[in-house]
């Protein structure tokens, strides 16, 4: 058996703890990106809300200018009782029978305003039925992935418990150089090809480290990246 074996079996421990790790990392990095994904379905929900205020603020205005109209016509009736000539009664009959234009045109308006709301209203309902489906959509992949983080995290403490119990059967002076490597390179152990090439950096080696790395008497460096070689 290679000398390196200890180290090899440690190294593959070590890139699943590097895995689980960088997923422990990146889960909430995608929790985020998920719900940025409501941002646009929340602003045209606001967009559609806005809209229709302002068509209902038109029709609303419309409906106050219509009954401020109607109750200066009543006014102006009122007072036509107490008129002494035909003359101040005509008078009173031609600005009653402008505010009446001015109640067609307001009147007009306020249905224009109203055939504008029933569209807007159901684009309103639409928005909002989006941002629901969305919303449930991201509840369910957040939470999948709340479930996964909880996951992720026990496999980390199984996986460093079994890289304590792995690194006893290393060498100490083996393991103070892979542990001092290990912060530069990765991975640290690597097989040196039949044509001496290091599978790390991919220099070619001199004879005689290949020579030294077919004893297996102990840790031989690559001449370059000083990754620890072993025979394939």
């Amino acid at each position: 058996m290679s000398v390196v074996q200890p180290l090899l079996d440690l190294q593959e421990i070590d890139g699943r703890i590097r895995d689980l790790q960088k997923e422990i990392r990146d889960i909430p990095q995608r929790k985020v990106q998920e719900l940025e994904r409501l941002n646009g379905a929340r602003e045209a929900l606001v967009r559609a809300q806005a809209e229709h205020k302002h068509a209902q603020l038109r029709v609303n205005e419309a409906d106050l200018e219509v009954k401020a109209r109607r109750d200066k016509i009543q006014s102006l009736k009122q007072n036509q009782a107490t008129l002494k000539t035909n003359k101040e009664f005509s008078m009173f009959n031609l600005e009653i029978a402008k505010i009446e234009g001015e109640i067609d045109s307001y009147e007009a308006r306020q249905m224009a305003a109203m055939d504008d709301v029933i569209p807007i209203k159901r684009k309103v309902a639409e928005a909002d039925a989006k941002l629901k489906e969305e919303q449930a959509v991201v509840d369910g992949y957040t939470a999948e992935l709340d479930a996964r983080l909880t996951a992720v995290r026990e496999a980390l403490a199984a996986a460093e418990t079994e890289r304590a119990e792995s690194a006893k059967k290393v060498t100490p002076q083996f393991m103070l150089y892979y542990e001092r490597l290990r912060t530069k390179r990765w991975p640290v152990v690597v097989s040196l090809q039949p044509d001496c090439v290091c599978n790390g950096c991919h220099l070619v080696q001199p004879p005689s480290v290949g020579q030294m790395v077919r004893r297996n008497q102990g840790i031989v460096p690559c001449q370059m990246c000083g990754r620890i070689l072993y025979k394939i």
